[in-house]
């Protein structure tokens, strides 16, 4: 069920419904686990079993590890439940990957019949890695916070002694279907808090609208738009474009792609804050971005603070010297790659972006000691200097991010390294403007999405006399809102599923 779809709204205004109404305020949490599993289970029934059994494993192994006072006992379970939801991801999304590699190395047959021709037929159920890693950082947490605790009541600060109960919540934390299929990835620690009774009188209806128009808009008349055209770079269409008509074609994947994932979030943070939950911001304008650094800090938040968290904290990070930084960044970028999808470009885009962190990281350009995602450091240089030094350091990062998605428009790495090829060959083939002004047309409003959000016009704005027009940017905003409403309604592109549900 998708979100742009007309059975969602109606399936939306029943719940919601539902939801709010006095009598059945005791019932807010079943009445969500229910209709978290009619969604997720609309199109394909028989694939809700996967997230059953995900939600069985992590609420047994996580009540297990609150409950136990052993420390040996507490870690076996908490590894069991990692485990077991490592190899139920691996089997389901990267089973395929590895018979085909197994099967070329030892010439096996993948004949109608056969094992190898029965991994490669299993299902990948959708929003599998979003609801496996939610389940990794609930054991995950609950053991260190055990570990930290001084008593046994802050052991339990969100895991229910009775065991009927935290399966409810874990039901609901894993279920939760505004995020369920394409995050953002929920923390156990801040979302277990938020379970208690809701009331239609404390939801922020202004925020709600506003993330929704923002959402639905970057969803349904940016990307869907962009999507007829940045078609063209599939194989073997690009194969005819000249070099200038591809690099547009390419510009506007990338804003596509931001433009899909982003509308996603801000409708999911939409949806969840109309039910009376709070989940994470997932994008922070990521292509003003003047490092890769601060990119990853910018872009897909939840899945990167979570590699940072639950993988490149525990491997050391970079407090066991600078070899082992540089390996721990390649390591973790490289699966952060796998994560995405089961191809070997993915891991290639993983180590693409692993070495230029590294490089990065080489000749200090980071900007590590500048923990804040908003610009400071240059608002003491005169503005042309500001200007000059952001705006290349932003162009450059948004080429380095944008050749990278290559890899996902071209899975397959031969398609990609063709891609780059033609673009040297066909310098001379003349521009194809039937395709670039459309392009760049509907790339725009992202574009301008982005400007009040560029380095120097942040620094620009901390002078007194930009400050005394906030007014008129508060009043630019709601014009803004109107503009995109009207859009949604008038311009909107062919429906299409979100780009992230394949991964």
């Amino acid at each position: 069920m998708l979100f742009n779809s007309i059975e969602f709204l109606v399936f939306f205004a029943i719940v919601f419904t539902i939801y709010y109404l006095p009598p059945l305020q005791k019932l807010q949490v079943p009445i969500l686990i229910i209709a978290s599993f009619i969604f997720y289970s609309w199109n394909a029934p028989a694939l809700l079993s996967i997230l059953l059994l995900s939600i069985a494993i992590n609420a047994t192994a996580s009540f297990q590890v609150a409950r136990i006072s052993d420390n040996k006992q507490r870690f076996f379970w908490a590894l069991l439940g990692v485990v077991l939801n490592v190899l139920i991801l691996s089997l389901f999304k990267y089973a395929g990957l590895l018979t085909n590699f197994v099967a070329d190395v030892f010439n096996i047959a993948r004949t109608e019949g056969s094992i190898a021709y029965l991994f490669l037929k299993l299902p990948l159920p959708i929003g599998i890695s979003f609801y496996t890693f939610e389940g990794i950082s609930l054991v995950v947490d609950v053991l260190s916070q055990k570990d930290k605790s001084e008593s046994e009541t802050e052991s339990h600060a969100y895991v229910s002694p009775n065991f009927s109960q935290h399966l409810l919540n874990t039901s609901f934390f894993i279920s939760f279907f505004p995020n369920l299929l394409s995050g953002p990835i929920l923390k156990s620690k801040t979302f277990y808090p938020q379970i208690e009774p809701k009331y239609l009188k404390d939801i922020s209806f202004n925020f709600i609208f506003r993330s929704l128009t923002v959402g639905y808009f970057l969803k349904m008349v940016v990307a869907d738009n962009l999507k007829d055209y940045t078609f063209w770079i599939s194989f073997p269409y690009y194969q005819g474009f000249g070099t200038i008509t591809n690099l547009t074609l390419l510009f506007g994947y990338s804003i596509q792609i931001f433009a899909d994932f982003a509308g996603y979030s801000l409708i999911a943070i939409g949806l969840a804050a109309a039910l009376g939950y709070a989940i994470p911001d997932n994008f922070n304008f990521p292509y003003i971005s003047r490092s890769l650094s601060e990119f990853w800090r910018r872009w897909h938040i939840s899945l990167s603070t979570w590699l940072r968290d639950y993988l490149y904290f525990p491997l050391g990070g970079n407090r066991k010297g600078k070899i082992r930084t540089y390996l721990n960044l390649m390591t973790v970028m490289t699966l952060g790659g796998l994560w995405h999808g089961a191809a070997w470009s993915y891991a290639v885009w993983g180590i693409y972006h692993g070495f230029g962190l590294a490089v990065e990281r080489f000749f200090g350009f980071d900007k590590s000691k500048n923990k804040s995602p908003e610009p400071n450091s240059a608002e003491t240089k005169p503005i042309w200097q500001q200007l000059l030094f952001d705006s290349v350091s932003v162009v450059g990062i948004f080429s380095f991010v944008s050749f990278g998605w290559l890899l996902f428009k071209l899975p397959r790495f031969e398609e990609a390294v063709d891609f780059v090829v033609t673009l040297v060959r066909n310098y001379k083939v003349k521009p194809g403007w039937t395709h670039i002004i459309p392009t760049l047309t509907f790339s725009l409003p992202v574009v301008i999405y982005h400007i009040p959000h560029f380095p120097t016009w942040q620094n620009l704005m901390k002078h007194d006399s930009l400050k005394k027009n906030q007014k008129f940017w508060s009043i630019y905003q709601d014009v803004a809102l109107g503009i995109m409403l009207a859009m949604i309604f008038l311009n909107s592109g062919s429906s299409k599923q979100f780009i992230y549900f394949q991964f």
